[in-house]
């Protein structure tokens, strides 16, 4: 997240607004930057962690993962980069996970599985 005088520079109306999800189904709405990264507002959030969540408190930021549209964002991508509509709220959900898996490797392994079906069905 940037200053209070680096956000004057980008105009409020392409901030996004970010809903975020935890697994316990708890919410908190925080407003981000279109240059800020997966990482910063991982960073951020940590350092700002809602009253009301300290059971899900983590010891550092490095273990907080953003999903979004059900998959993980890696450290260095911004949320320009999704083309989130700016100055609406888009909700990501925010999990404790050590490790990421690697980019594309569902797919990849899809791809290998080429003699069995991978369909479900949601209700």
């Amino acid at each position: 997240p940037k200053t209070e005088k680096d956000k004057r520079k980008t105009p409020k109306c392409l901030h996004s607004k970010l809903d975020f999800k935890f697994c316990r189904g708890k919410t908190q709405d925080f407003t981000f930057s279109p240059n800020d990264s997966a990482t910063d507002i991982a960073k951020h959030v940590f350092d700002n962690w809602p009253a009301g969540w300290e059971e899900e408190q983590v010891s550092s930021p490095s273990i907080l993962r953003l999903i979004f549209q059900g998959r993980f964002l890696h450290g260095n991508v911004t949320l320009g980069a999704l083309k989130l509509p700016p100055g609406r709220t888009t909700v990501m959900h925010l999990v404790a996970r050590e490790t990421l898996p690697e980019p594309n490797s569902y797919g990849q392994r899809n791809r290998e599985k080429t003699t069995e079906s991978n369909c479900c069905l949601l209700l």
